[in-house]
This record gives structure tokens, sequence and C-alpha cells, in this order.
């Protein structure tokens, strides 16, 4: 590999980083919605967001197929791209995308503690609604009459 080569290689794959770089600060504070409503039960909320989540990742992923090759490259021949002038700024780049990857999966774990201990409270809640309907039911048939009992209301009515 020349060193106008790697020069480009590296022009190339310090894009990539600058753009997986903005989605996935999109990420994070999608993750830090989806941490806010799966604190609060907000299922409806946590859903809507994590469309949102599956429309980043895709493009994640799609930039991070493209940029496999580069890396590797870059990799391979490091001692030549170590001398390119830029090589300093696109691996700090590096390394802020891989600090930023950590934080979301940190925000990831809580979210996941979040729903996990929302679960025994929803359940709780519909075994409470659940024992609260025996008796609304009978209740009901109490105050309203079934249609077959209606004639004799109309008879001593």
């Amino acid at each position: 590999m020349t060193t106008d080569e790697a020069a480009r290689l590296l022009e190339e794959y310090g894009g990539s980083i600058d753009a997986e770089l903005t989605l996935l600060r999109q990420l994070a504070t999608v993750a830090h919605d989806q941490h806010q409503a799966a604190a609060v039960s907000d299922f409806d909320s946590f859903s809507r967001v994590a469309d949102c989540r599956d429309a980043i990742m895709r493009s994640l992923v799609t930039i991070e197929a493209g940029i496999r090759t580069a890396r590797h490259q870059l990799t391979v021949h490091h001692e030549l791209a170590a001398r390119i002038d830029g090589y300093d700024q696109v691996v700090a780049r590096h390394r802020e995308v891989a600090d930023l990857v950590n934080m979301i999966l940190a925000t990831d774990q809580t979210s996941i503690a979040a729903l996990a201990d929302a679960e025994p409270a929803r359940r709780c809640v519909m075994a409470s609604l659940e024992r609260g309907e025996n008796p609304l039911a009978s209740h009901r048939r109490v105050l309203s009459p079934t249609v077959s009992s209606a004639p004799l209301i109309d008879k001593i009515g």
C-alpha cells in the first residue's frame, strides 16, 4: 500500500467514523429516552422510541459493514497509516465511538433492570385487578338486571 492509498483510506475511514459518531449520539439520546420510559413503565413511549432506535441501528450496521475492510487495511498497515497527518485525530474519534458504545450499553443495562423490576409490579396489578373483577361482576349483576327479568319489572311497575 502506498502512502497516498493509506491517506485516502484514512480519510474515508475518518468520514465513516464521523457518521458513526453522529448516529451514536442520536442513539445515546434514544437509549436515554427508552430508559426514562422504562423507569415509569411507559411501554407505549418505549415502543415508539424502539422504532427510532431500530432505524438508527440499521444505519450503523450499514456503515460498519462498509468500513470493516478499511479498518482492517489500516490495522495491517498501521506503521504507514500512523505517519499520515490526521491519524491521531481519527484514532481519537475511534476511541470516542467506543466510549459512546459503552455508555449506551450501560444505559441499556439500567433500562433492562427497570423493565425487569416493572414486570413483578405489573403482575401484581393484574392479579389485583383480577381479584377485584369478581366482586365487581357480582355488583354489576345486582345493579343491572338481565333482560329476562325486565318483563317482571314491567308487570309490577
